[in-house]
């Protein structure tokens, strides 16, 4: 519930208590003696589901932009009218739950730091987030999430598209831009200090950091992340919760994959950037489209009804254009996933062909220890490069023909030709 603080013009008390009272809505009226524009500030509780309307209304009336409005929290409210009031608005679902769009708006604008703030936590971010990703520590990852400030131009975009405040719009979008610009500066930046004074092993393979590999070759998973942020973000801004979690949630979404490209760069792999950086993209622009979507369901409006028309319009065009940029990242994702698949059926495949051979009587004394499979390093789609098969046996017995036994039968499940190499150990049986 909201309690409305609203400053009466010059000749509108009449009009906007009459208003008042046709809503039955309970107000204290003060006089105003430190102006002679406004003649009484006038009190009232509202429900939130109700606040938009009754404000849009009683601007109709005649409160311009000149005069102030204060809408605070009010923990408790005590009367019969008022409770009629919150039956008469709230419906049980996120429409009557919502703020009103004058406190959306006013939330979006307090969620974006100045420029010189939001630059230098993204840096910072970003920098904490490449030093957890070369650590292989989640818990630095999700420290860095904490601090980055993106949560504010993420849905600023969308909040200005459905109110009409192009100002807005264009601000949150050159902050996101921006943002990723300078986390991916500044992580690449970081990790080539680190890789040039040695802070970090020098024949570090990239491939073996678990929380790098998994951002290298992303797959269609991460737009369901990136999608529940969105309306997770949305949802809580618009219903007046904490955005804090969310907004740890949709950075998650964003600065590990920018410190994953940054990385890439600085080892000087251009290639293994393209997943992280198109993951970075397709995130940004699924929270973009998931905001926009839920804050038109939500029922958020233009303030001027003439310019409702065009608005629909604009954001119609909008969303079809996310849409159409997100599915075309969505199909490389899939790409990718798909080649994952591949790799893992070829991997279970192989697995199978070996243990089938030394199934067989002729190596019977033989016995598979360890299986691994290889893959190269061109990312996004990878594929196997060659397959190593560990063998145990007696002392001194090998079995030459088993190596090309084995790259015969493991390479018919292969699209392309993969080495094969057998390694023999001795295994020594004693008996009690």
């Amino acid at each position: 519930m909201r309690l409305v603080q609203l400053t009466v013009p010059t000749g509108k008390r009449e009009t906007i208590l009459d208003t008042l009272d046709e809503r039955e809505i309970d107000y204290v009226v003060t006089d105003e003696t430190s102006s002679r524009k406004y003649t009484a500030v006038v009190y009232f509780p509202l429900p939130d589901a109700a606040v938009e309307p009754v404000l849009d209304e009683v601007q109709n009336a005649g409160i311009d932009e000149d005069a102030y409005t204060v809408v605070v929290d009010a923990e408790t409210v005590i009367s019969r009218r008022f409770q009629a009031l919150r039956e008469e608005y709230e419906e049980g679902d996120v429409g009557s739950d919502r703020i009103s769009r004058q406190e959306l708006q006013a939330e979006a604008d307090d969620l974006t730091p100045s420029f010189p703030v939001y630059a230098v936590m993204t840096i910072i971010s970003a920098v904490v987030a490449t030093a957890g990703l070369l650590l292989d520590s989640p818990a630095v990852v999700v420290g860095s999430m904490v601090i980055a400030p993106l949560i504010g131009p993420a849905l600023g975009a969308s909040v200005g598209t459905v109110i009409d405040d192009e100002e807005l719009f264009v601000e949150s979008v050159t902050y996101q831009i921006l943002g990723v610009v300078l986390a991916i500066a500044a992580a690449a930046v970081f990790a080539l200090v680190a890789r040039m004074t040695n802070i970090v092993p020098p024949g570090l393979v990239l491939a073996n950091v678990g929380e790098i590999s998994e951002r290298l070759a992303p797959d269609l998973l991460s737009l369901a992340i990136a999608l529940g942020a969105g309306i997770a973000g949305v949802v809580s801004i618009a219903t007046g919760t904490s955005v804090a979690l969310v907004g740890v949630m949709i950075a998650a979404a964003l600065i590990p994959p920018a410190g994953v490209a940054g990385i890439t760069l600085a080892w000087g792999q251009p290639t293994a950037a393209i997943g992280a950086t198109v993951l970075v993209l397709v995130n940004l622009l699924s929270v973009n489209l998931a905001g926009l979507l839920t804050l038109w369901y939500a029922g958020y409006r233009p303030e001027n009804l003439f310019s409702l028309g065009e608005t629909e319009q604009r954001v119609r065009h909008r969303i079809v254009g996310l849409v159409v940029i997100v599915l075309v990242f969505a199909v490389f994702l899939g790409g990718i996933t798909y080649a994952s698949y591949e790799t893992g059926n070829f991997e279970q495949d192989a697995r199978d062909e070996v243990e089938q051979v030394l199934s067989q009587d002729q190596y019977e004394r033989y016995q598979l220890l360890e299986f691994e499979v290889v893959m190269d390093n061109d990312y996004p789609f990878r594929n196997p490069d060659r397959v190593i098969v560990t063998i145990g046996g007696p002392p001194g017995e090998t079995a030459p023909e088993l190596a090309d036994t084995l790259h015969e039968r493991i390479n018919r499940h292969a699209d392309g030709s993969v080495n094969v190499e057998v390694r023999y150990v001795e295994v020594l049986e004693r008996g009690d």
